[in-house]
Parts: structure tokens; C-alpha cells; sequence
């Protein structure tokens, strides 16, 4: 049993008369190092430590849910935590869908997601692999005039969460990432390109990955143009097809849909998609860098398929959302923190890869826009109507090859309609960091303005 375990379960005794208590610990510790020009401009490492606690008093029309964290797990910080959430209590409003977890008897799957090389790798290597992604990038190709940042990260985090209602959890995860932006110059213009490697342990970088990463985005993006408005089928990259399933996943949270929060609500059964697109959420699934053996609020998770061959199947529901919904749980508590309470949501949405690479994709598409970044998706994409509007820059597909660059574009669609116009689904799927994996997906009648 973890000391985490150890620790939540102690102070669980302390319960008394018929409240209920939720106790969630974690602890972790990071690494950040920041190269520029050859030195460490910022170097960071840094552990932290605390506790959340939810107490639960049945009322006349509802229960009445108490909250309180601490920064620390010190004994003292603890208890005084679990008197001050039962002090809130008394200002809190009955609700009657509020209430902790239960065991449902879905048994968490065994997941090895912590390396320990993450904490005896000396800090002189990390810092070395930053520098090295630095020189890398600067000297890999003369056009690059400057580095604006080369990055190395890492953390492990562990957690437990107990519960008078039965609740016994832990789990703990690791990773590492590198990630480097580069500044590449024709003399007419500047274009910047990311790069990033990322494992759960340093030992599972690629320097030389992140490093070209960056150096192809930018230098390929010199000389980009605005061009003319058009209609025509928009080719989004691994990295952009996942901010799309993030955007998507949003709009699959039970908590969204209850609230009327999503344009999926009341859909369930419908085909919503393309038959192409089966969309699941499975934190059960190792190679996520989002994986986890138990949900925010210490039920197992488990795997959801939400979208199969188009069909919606449902939504993620974490035990409040799945109350309102009359249905249960499946295992999809996301929390933010120690201050955070739990709400649903998918944690690793992953898409059922297709049959086809990304250069037969293009080859098929024939004609339209290679899409390599997205800006303004959090002010041009609404999940309750589904409008989708934002910038891009990428380059052109012509005759089934990637062409001259372009920039300033604005693509605009629905959601909606996306999802029923998507016409290929690639193979190359690229674990990320975040909630979504991506890979190439090409969908069809995309609006685009230029000039």
C-alpha cells in the first residue's frame, strides 16, 4: 500500500456521526530546463504536496457538500482541511444529484506508467538535452536564425483517493518531454515551427525527432502566401486532428450534456458521423500518455467507446453528471487538482486508425489544404452549436503532393458537419501529451477564406 494510502485512510477514522468523507492526496515532483543560445536560461525543480477533502451531510431535499484543501500533508494541515470542509457544510446548498463514489465493481486494470529513471537520471543529463535539442536546431539548417526556446520537462505524480463509501485508490504516473520552437528566416519573412519528443521516461526522447520536427515546420513555411477563398477538403496533421477529438471529446462529457452544454444531447443512437470515425475514450490503454488506472473520483476506469462507425453510443459520466442522467458512472472523473472538485470528461480519447498512411491520403485528396496549425480555437469553436471557425497555416496539396506554403487562412465549418464529412482516416497515429491522440485525417467541403 502506498504512503499516500497510508496517510488518506488514517485521517478517513476521524469520520463521525452520518457524514460522508472524500479524501484525496497527491504528491509530485517536476523538472523544467530552459536552453537559450547555448546556457540555461531557466532551471527549475520542484516537489509539491496536499490534500482535498469533500464532506457530505444528508438534507431534507438533498445532500450538502463541504470543501476544503491544504498545500501540505502534514498532519496538522491535514485535520485542520477536514474541519474546515466541515465548517463549509453549513453555507453549502442541497443538492440532490450530489454524492461520493461507490464502488461498482469494475476491477482497475494493472498499469505500469512510472519510471523511475525519472528521478535518478542526474540533472546535468537534462539539462545536456536541452542544450543538445538548442545546437541541433541552430545548426541543422541555415536558415534558421534563432531558437527561440528549446525545452526539457519532466514530472512524476502519484496519487490515493479513500472514502467512507468504500472508495480505495492509487495510482502514479511519469514523463518527460522535449520541446524546441524554431525561427526560420528567407530574408523576406520569418515563420516559427515546433518540435517535441515525448516518453515517460528521458531514455525515451529522440533529440534528433524534435530537433527536425522543428526545422521542417519552419523552414518548409517560408515564402507562405495568403491565397484566394476556396471550398475544398482540408488535410489536418496528427497534431491538429487531436485538437479537433479534444474539441469533440468536450462536447462527449455526460457533464456537458446534462447541462445542455453540447450539440450531441439527445443524439444517442444517431449516426453523427462518418462511418469511418469510431472514437473511444480508454485511459486503460498504456501507450496514452494520458493513462490511468483509477478516475478522479477512485473508480476504475475503463474503456468507453463513444462513437462507433459513426453511431453515437454516449457520453463519460463522472457519479454527479450520471446521477442527473439517471445512469451510472463509467469511470470519468477528471480533477485539476487538490482545489478541484471532480467533473466528467475523457482523459485519453484515441480514434480507431484507418487503412491508409498519411502520403496516400494525400495522393487520393488530390487538391486542398494541408493543415499544420490552428489558432483562436478557444474564441472560434463553440461546443454547444458546433461553429467552427479558425485560423490555420499549412501548406497546399497539389496532384497528391504538398506544395507552397500558405498562411492567413481562416476554415470554417460546423462540427457537425466535419464529423459527417470526414473522408480518410490515417494509420500513422502519434501519441501526445494531453487528452487526444491524433493522425491524419482529410475532411471534405471545408470553406476557406484567403484573399
Amino acid at each position: 500500500m502506498s504512503d499516500l494510502l497510508n496517510q488518506a485512510e488514517r485521517l478517513l477514522e476521524s469520520a463521525k456521526g452520518t457524514e460522508e468523507i472524500e479524501i484525496y492526496v497527491s504528491s509530485g515532483v517536476e523538472t523544467e530546463v530552459r536552453a537559450y543560445q547555448g546556457e540555461i536560461e531557466n532551471l527549475s525543480s520542484a516537489s509539491s504536496s496536499g490534500i482535498g477533502i469533500r464532506v457530505l451531510v444528508d438534507g431534507a431535499s438533498g445532500a450538502q457538500v463541504g470543501t476544503a484543501w491544504a498545500g501540505s500533508l502534514d498532519d496538522e494541515a491535514m485535520r485542520d482541511a477536514l474541519r474546515e470542509a466541515r465548517d463549509n457544510v453549513r453555507f453549502a446548498s442541497e443538492d440532490e444529484f450530489v454524492a461520493l463514489a461507490r464502488p461498482d465493481g469494475v476491477d482497475a486494470v494493472a498499469l505500469s506508467l512510472r519510471d523511475e529513471s525519472v528521478l535518478t537520471t542526474p540533472l546535468d543529463e537534462k539539462i545536456a538535452m536541452a542544450i543538445e535539442l538548442e545546437r541541433r536546431v541552430r545548426d541543422g539548417d541555415a536558415r534558421i536564425r534563432q531558437v527561440d526556446c528549446a525545452n526539457y520537462s519532466d514530472y512524476v505524480a502519484e496519487a490515493a483517493i479513500v472514502s467512507s463509501t468504500g472508495i480505495r485508490a492509487s495510482y502514479a504516473r511519469s514523463g518527460a518531454c522535449l520541446s524546441v520552437e524554431a525561427i526560420a528566416s528567407d530574408g523576406g519573412g520569418d515563420q516559427t515551427g515546433w518540435g517535441l519528443s515525448a516518453g515517460r521516461a528521458p531514455g525515451e526522447l529522440d533529440l534528433e525527432l524534435a530537433a527536425n520536427d522543428a526545422i521542417t515546420r519552419a523552414t518548409r513555411m517560408l515564402g507562405a502566401v495568403k491565397p484566394s477563398s476556396m471550398r475544398c477538403t482540408a488535410v489536418f496533421d496528427p497534431r491538429t486532428a487531436a485538437t479537433l477529438l479534444a474539441i469533440i471529446g468536450g462536447a462527449l462529457s455526460g457533464d456537458a450534456v446534462v447541462r445542455g452544454r453540447s450539440f450531441f444531447a439527445n443524439r444517442v443512437g444517431e449516426m453523427v458521423a462518418s462511418p469511418l470515425f469510431s472514437l473511444l475514450d480508454d485511459p486503460t490503454d498504456s501507450r496514452h500518455f494520458a493513462a490511468s488506472s483509477h478516475d478522479g473520483e477512485g473508480l476504475a476506469c475503463r474503456r468507453n467507446v463513444l462513437i462507433s462507425n459513426g453511431q453515437l453510443q454516449g457520453f463519460v459520466y463522472d457519479t454527479y453528471s450520471a446521477r442527473r442522467a439517471g445512469t451510472a458512472s463509467t469511470g470519468s472523473a477528471l480533477r485539476g487538482g487538490i482545489a478541484g472538485s471532480p467533473s466528467a470528461g475523457c482523459r485519453a480519447l484515441q480514434l480507431e486508425p484507418g487503412g491508409e498512411d498519411q502520403a496516400t491520403i494525400l495522393k487520393n485528396v488530390g487538391y486542398g489544404v494541408y493543415v499544420e496549425s490552428i489558432m483562436g480555437v478557444h474564441s472560434g469553436v463553440n461546443p454547444i452549436s458546433g461553429d467552427f471557425s479558425v485560423g490555420v497555416t499549412g501548406l497546399m496539396i497539389r496532384d497528391g503532393q504538398l506544395a507552397e506554403p500558405v498562411r492567413e487562412l481562416t476554415v470554417a465549418s460546423t462540427l457537425q458537419r466535419m464529423l459527417l464529412d470526414l473522408s480518410h482516416v490515417g494509420n500513422d497515429v502519434e501519441w501526445l501529451p494531453g487528452s487526444a491522440a491524433g493522425q491524419t485525417l482529410a475532411i471534405d467541403g471545408i470553406a476557406v477564406s484567403g484573399s
